[in-house]
This record gives structure tokens, sequence and C-alpha cells, in this order.
């Protein structure tokens, strides 16, 4: 079957320095962040020659740390017909920030990328999917503040995030009158269970074939796929840092491979940006009601109310 003529999927990059990476945390303090020397750049650059060859779009994720330091980067990325979205400013987990600063969070950056463009920022996404059924509050407020979609949601179970029972498709919630789009991160429903297949750390540890085939199972339901990665994650010439055994593998296991393994699944497929991607789909509705939220049984949430269900 052609590709090109079928369901789009979508292509997203988290454009950040490798230090903010949460797992550096621990490691590398943000007072530190202004005396390492930026790789951002060339990472950044290297994709957009390697998506103008295989003819794809994508949505780029800019942290305003970035954006700010490097608009030469944003203009560049803009001016190759790419979408600007919004990761934050300063790659705070969403928690951490609260409602108020959160909100002053990412309006800061939104303003900040579309001052520097002329172009209007609809997409966001939170450092390390850090929206989760216990900061639902920020979907709302992203909406009060001019965004039209979200992708920060990962329905699997994880350590440092996830939303079990979240739905696995894009859907619209309503907040009264307004309205957001989530776009989840892809997963492979797999013997009862979600596989997180979206990319990251996922395409750099699991065999290819598991990408494959998890990609081929979405589309088969109906609903696009969609990859993401960060630029460091094509940066073999990154400082080494000290970290504790488990972060190191999450951070630069794979990362000479990832090249190789995104033009495998990328190149000569109908990879869209988030926003032109949501344009094409049927949404079904979600309703996000009160504090609750269904854990996908089939049961009520903590205010009794039943989310819309969706196929």
């Amino acid at each position: 079957m052609d590709e090109s003529r079928t369901l789009p999927d979508a292509l997203s990059v988290d454009v950040e320095e490798y230090f903010h990476a949460t797992v550096f945390e621990g490691s590398i303090a943000r007072e530190e962040w202004e005396s390492r020397r930026g790789r951002v750049a060339g990472p950044v650059h290297r994709l957009l020659d390697l998506f103008a060859e295989w003819e794809v779009r994508a949505t780029f994720f800019f942290l305003g740390w970035v954006a700010e330091r490097d608009p030469g980067l944003v203009r560049a990325v803009s001016e190759a017909g790419h979408e600007l979205g919004s990761h934050g400013y300063e790659h705070r987990l969403v928690p951490d920030l609260g409602p108020e600063h959160f909100r002053e969070d990412v309006r800061k950056t939104k303003r900040l990328l579309e001052e520097m463009t002329g172009r209007q920022v609809r997409g966001y996404r939170a450092p390390t999917f850090s929206i989760t059924r216990r900061t639902t509050w920020a979907l709302p407020i992203l909406a009060e503040e001019g965004y039209t979609y979200d992708s920060s949601i990962f329905p699997i179970r994880h350590d440092r995030y996830g939303f079990p029972g979240f739905p696995r498709r894009p859907v619209r919630i309503w907040f009264g009158a307004r309205s957001l789009v989530e776009f989840p991160l892809s997963t492979w429903r797999v013997c009862g269970a979600n596989l997180p297949i979206s990319g990251g750390g996922y395409l750099r540890h699991f065999p290819l074939w598991v990408i494959e085939r998890g990609r081929r199972a979405v589309r088969r339901e109906g609903f696009p796929f969609l990859l993401y990665l960060h630029p460091w994650e094509i940066d073999t010439g990154q400082p080494e840092v000290p970290l504790s055994r488990l972060s190191r593998a999450r951070h630069y296991r794979g990362i000479a491979g990832v090249g190789a393994r995104l033009e495998k699944l990328v190149a000569g497929r109908p990879f869209r940006a988030l926003g032109e991607v949501i344009e094409t789909l049927p949404l079904a509705d979600w309703s996000l009601p009160g504090r609750g939220w269904s854990d996908g049984s089939g049961g009520r949430n903590s205010e009794g109310a039943r989310p819309r269900p969706v196929p």
C-alpha cells in the first residue's frame, strides 16, 4: 500500500540541550547551565537536513530557554516549514511549577516563539511528559492561554511519568465552552498492557522491529502513530556526565544507532507535524469532570462522573 495516500503519522522533536534532561537534575545544577557549551544547534540542523531529504514535516517543541539564546535556530526551523510548539521555558516539571507558575511558564514561552517568527504556537508538550492524572489542572490552563492541543500524556505506567487509563488515541477534552485536543504518545496494546513505542529512549532501547510492529498495529486501529526524539539523542559527541547505572543507560544507551533507526522508520513515510495531523482526524469528545479520572476500568472517577468513552 502507498502510505503517502493514507493516514499521516506525526513527527516531533523536543528541542532542549543535553543537560536539560531530567536525568541530570542531581548532577548538573541549573546555575551551571550558562557555563556549559550549548550543543543543540548542530543536531537540530542535521534533523532539518534529514527531514528535507525525506520530505517530512515535524513539530519542534522548543524550550524557551533555548529559543531565547538562539533565536536564529527557531527561525531556521520555522523557515524550513516545520511547526513550532512550546516545551515550557526552563524544563521544570508541571507538578513542581503549580498552577500559577505553570500559567506564567507556558504564556512566556508561547509569546517568545510567536514574537520571533510571527507564527501562532498552538501546541505544548510538558517536560518529561509530566501531565499526569495528578496534574490535569494544567489542561484547562493551556486552553485559556490560547493553546489548541497538548501532547504531554503518556498512557503507560512508569516511575517518572504516565497516565494509565487515558485514551490511546487523540481526543478532544472540554472545559465548559473551551476545548483542547490531547495527542497522547503512542502505545501498542499487548496482552492487556500499553507498551510504549513512541520514540525517545524507547527507540534507542527496543529492537526496531518492536517499534515497527507497534506502529503498524496503531495504524490498523485507525489512528496515527506519534514519534518523538530529542536532538541530543543523535549527538554522539556530547559530554559524558557521571550518573548511576540506571540513569546512564536511560540517557546514553543506543545513541550511536539512532540516526539509522530514524531513517528506517521515517524516510518515505507520510510523517507530518502534529497540528497538520490533528486537522485530518475525526476526534471523539472526552470529558474531564473535576479532579477525578477514570482508571480505564469503566468505573466512575472520584466525583462520581463517568468520562465519555472513546472507542
